[in-house]
């Protein structure tokens, strides 16, 4: 089953993915704790693009696609602003993090530890992030 939503690229409209995230992961059998964690990954992923890569602009817009298979859940997040590829980033060492109160920056560690598969390609000035979390049979 796949279902897809249009985000304009206003945090505002942050809730709006987080209650589309929630309807379909209630039918996934992810416990609870993990479909939070799973939304904490598609926002962070979500809210970056709108904030770095089109400026908060509520006139640009990122597509996303959730493909609920039975043991595979796949995010596909597709938007047409600066590129970030998300397989480049360099993590940060946590302790010079703390050491100098730096805020952000954490986010990407968060993703890449909730999700069991990241992809990232650019195919004709379309950024495509694909998350994948596998889940347990029922």
């Amino acid at each position: 089953m796949t279902h897809k939503l249009k985000l304009y690229c206003d945090t505002n409209r942050l809730a709006e993915l987080r209650t589309f995230l929630d309807a379909i992961l209630q039918k996934t059998s992810l416990s609870e704790i993990e479909q939070h964690q799973v939304i904490l990954a598609v926002e962070e992923v979500c809210s970056n693009l709108i904030i770095h890569s089109h400026d908060c602009n509520p006139i640009e817009f990122i597509d996303l696609e959730v493909s609920l298979e039975e043991t595979l859940l796949k995010f596909e997040i597709r938007d047409f602003g600066a590129g970030f590829n998300i397989l480049e980033y360099q993590e940060p060492e946590i302790s010079h993090v703390v050491k100098t109160k730096r805020k952000g920056g954490l986010g990407i560690i968060l993703v890449k530890r909730i999700m069991d598969k990241i992809e990232f390609e650019t195919k004709n000035n379309v950024n495509i992030c694909r998350l994948y979390k596998n889940l347990k049979s029922k």
